[in-house]
């Protein structure tokens, strides 16, 4: 039995008392490296496929107590959850969750402002099984409850949505989804289940990329999919066929990362308002699109619905070119150029919103045309006055 099982508990304590195993003497379960679980006798062999389940036994690919302790964690995060399957990726979570829930000649919508992976995804391999894509306006609700037809079963959902950083209201899009008889999932990544409850808000299934805020460390792949009993079930058994199993020395690394992410999440946050908010004064910047910085696009969604947020954002330069963006990027020292983020180090990306566009434009209407280079910022665990310092000399590089 888990040490945790206080529901009333607060979410820091849950992050520490969640998911320890089966053994209360021990901090941190033990890494069972198996793949193969030897039975008494042929009785028992043959009792084995009837209880599946986690914390029975059965083949390596349904885990063993250190990926068991990790979902069992996660699951107790996510209000109203029954269970939580893993992934060895994000996206291998996202593909897992669409080919649970979708069958050739079904429709799925898409926000368009989704992760591209997910596009690519849903236009590559869900096309070639007979799934058609739709994209749509996050920001319509009306346009939203317009695009569906008779065989959309499906929405994929992501707020703030990625890149541009778009806040829209998840609890009126899922209501419309379940009345239209479509699941809703959401890839919540950028809040997790701490800063954005995805159930609660309406959501039948909720997705993470464990590799970034859960991890936390740049040094673990995994993806995770969480949901109550009738999805989880679905998801379960579509990742069985799927053959998706996760290391269960990454699911250790994971269960630590877990541990102190309430920390790092405040951290960067904090971090990150900071930095935008300076952003905020610069000449050179024409948007910030922080959904935590007060008065910017979407703020006030976020406050209502959101109780934290993270160190990524993303921002805008002022009648300035993909050279200029350039040259600042690579004049940056305390920032690595490289995609991922949540880790405790910084990032600086170049992003073209544009060419991952098709129902929302960009830029958006009532936008100067030349404002259009966006550079987006993960922002980790080293003082935020350093980072403000080599930001400032990057500007001064960028138009020297």
């Amino acid at each position: 039995m888990s040490a945790g099982k206080d529901a009333t508990a607060a979410p820091a304590t849950r992050l520490v008392i969640e998911g320890r195993g089966p053994e209360p003497r021990v901090v941190n379960p033990p890494i069972y490296r198996a793949s193969t679980h030897l039975y008494a006798d042929c009785a028992a062999l043959r009792e084995g496929p009837n209880s599946n389940r986690d914390g029975r036994f059965f083949y390596g690919r349904r885990g063993s107590p250190t990926q068991w302790a990790l979902a069992e964690a996660l699951t107790a995060l996510e209000p109203g959850a029954h269970g939580t399957v893993l992934y060895p990726s994000g996206v291998a979570a996202i593909a897992g969750a669409l080919l649970a829930v979708l069958k050739p000649g079904d429709v799925l919508l898409v926000t368009d402002n989704a992760y591209d992976p997910t596009r690519t995804m849903a236009l590559g391999l869900l096309g070639r099984f007979g799934i058609t894509t739709r994209f749509f306006d996050p920001l319509d609700p009306d346009g939203f409850a317009q695009a569906f037809c008779d065989k959309t079963r499906a929405v994929m959902l992501e707020s703030p949505g990625s890149l541009s950083m778009e806040v829209c209201d998840i609890p009126a899009l899922a209501a419309i989804a379940r009345d239209k008889g479509a699941v809703s999932l959401i890839d919540d990544t950028w809040a997790t289940s701490l800063g954005f409850p995805a159930l609660e808000h309406g959501c039948d299934i909720a997705i993470q990329a464990l590799t970034k805020h859960v991890g936390g460390h740049s040094d673990l792949m995994m993806g995770a999919c969480t949901a109550g009993e009738r999805w989880y079930r679905r998801l379960r058994s579509t990742a069985q066929e799927l053959g998706h199993v996760v290391s269960p020395d990454d699911a250790a690394l994971a269960l630590r990362g877990l541990r102190t992410m309430e920390l790092r999440l405040e951290r960067t946050a904090a971090s990150a308002l900071a930095i935008a908010e300076w952003l905020a004064d610069r000449s050179e910047v024409a948007h910030v699109l922080c959904p935590m910085l007060p008065g910017a696009p979407g703020n006030d969604l976020w406050q209502r619905d959101f109780s934290g947020g993270c160190g990524l954002f993303s921002f805008v330069l002022r009648g300035r070119d993909d050279a200029a963006r350039c040259r600042l990027i690579d004049a940056l020292e305390l920032f690595g150029i490289g995609y991922s983020w949540g880790g405790f180090e910084s990032l600086a990306l170049p992003v073209d919103i544009g060419a991952v566009r098709e129902a929302m434009s960009w830029p958006p209407q009532g936008w100067r045309p030349d404002d259009r280079y966006a550079i987006r910022l993960s922002i980790g665990l080293e003082d935020p006055q350093d980072l403000i310092a080599d930001l400032d000399r990057a500007f001064s590089a960028m138009d020297a």
